[in-house]
């Protein structure tokens, strides 16, 4: 894996705008990427799916990230020329206010910024408030509405990203950014892809790119009823716990490997995959995580009671702060969730499959 190729890749997916439902600048990216890889194609949700060259018609594991991330919706322009929206997905209010945004506009994405009333304008009472998103406005420089919509070019029901560089912080080997949750998997199936190109394999992965999990799993109830997966494998960018947590219980911590959940608010884990996948990692030498969780859930949640039932496993990638405008992540953690990942599927086969 070409480190310096990949940590681009990365950038380029994390400063990637991709709010559920617009994922097309994503699944551009990533199908340049893939090209050559086998056969592309995408479907209505803009999933996108990599079906390997070396395919052979064996069962097929489900190898799945997805493409978009938290975000908002332009839902009323008000009179003074500020935006109204709503969330696409789960922000916390508290961690919205006084970030930078991009608008998407009639004239492409533009800057702008969630207002905050500055507190030489507020009551005690206003500062002591719990903020509340339906309270907020963006404000991205007009004067009114008509220059709002004729200057600016906004729309209702365009949407709204954080607007956050990305940095490789070589001197620490972060990766600092936003959207992580789940860019940092996408690129990670990309690796996979890659590293098992050439390779035939029992049960053959096929890479899907999957559209609006953060609104519902939705791109993953499509791609499980098209690809009828024998077993699946998701990449998460799982929030991490280590900065708030104390460090006994801390189970999903940067630069401590990738994250196994047994259990999260959607899916019990199949334990002897699971196990398979543990065992493998110790076999390895390969610093894996595991987590009980009682909150949050991935697109497991649908592919594991889709169709007859498919064994899943989430690898999860430890991301610290996901769910708001800026994130760090450990590239090392990438590595090893990749290693993890190859591993895995070269040692299935129809047979253990069966078993789980």
């Amino acid at each position: 894996m070409d480190k310096e190729k990949m940590i681009a890749l990365i950038r380029e997916l994390s400063q990637a705008n991709g709010a559920p439902g617009f994922e097309d600048e994503v699944v551009r990216i990533l199908r340049r990427r893939c090209e050559g890889l086998g056969e592309i194609r995408e479907d209505s949700l803009r999933n996108l799916y990599v079906r390997r060259k070396e395919n052979r018609g064996n069962p097929a594991v489900l190898l799945d990230a997805h493409t978009d991330e938290v975000a908002f919706m332009v839902q009323h322009i008000c009179a003074d020329g500020t935006l109204k929206f709503i969330p696409l997905g789960g922000w916390v209010p508290a961690c919205v206010s006084a970030h930078p945004v991009r608008v998407h506009t009639s004239k492409g994405y533009i800057p702008g910024i969630v207002a905050s009333k500055p507190p030489h304008y507020m009551s005690e009472a206003e500062r002591t408030a719990v903020p509340k998103l339906a309270d907020m406005v963006i404000d991205v420089g007009a004067v009114s509405k008509e220059d709002a919509v004729k200057n600016f070019g906004v729309r209702i029901g365009e949407p709204v990203v954080p607007d956050t560089p990305f940095q490789h912080l070589k001197d620490h080997d972060l990766l600092y950014g936003k959207a992580f949750d789940c860019r940092i998997g996408c690129a990670a199936a990309v690796a996979v892809l890659e590293a098992l190109e050439g390779t035939v394999l029992p049960a053959d992965a096929v890479g899907v790119f999957t559209a609006q999990e953060e609104t519902g799993i939705r791109g993953a109830r499509v791609a499980a009823n098209t690809v009828k997966p024998a077993a699946a494998i998701l990449f998460e960018g799982s929030p991490a716990d280590d900065t708030f947590s104390n460090p006994e219980t801390a189970q999903t911590a940067l630069k401590k490997g990738p994250m196994l959940r047994h259990i999260d608010a959607g899916m019990i884990t199949n334990p002897r995959f699971q196990r398979l996948a543990l065992t493998i990692g110790e076999e390895l030498g390969i610093p894996v995580q595991q987590g009980v969780r009682t909150g949050g859930s991935t697109n497991g949640a649908y592919i594991h009671i889709s169709n007859q039932g498919v064994p899943v496993i989430v690898i999860g990638l430890p991301v610290r702060y996901a769910h708001t405008h800026c994130c760090f992540t450990a590239y090392q953690d990438f590595e090893h969730a990749v290693k993890l990942a190859v591993a895995v599927i070269k040692r299935l086969t129809p047979d253990i499959i069966a078993g789980f």
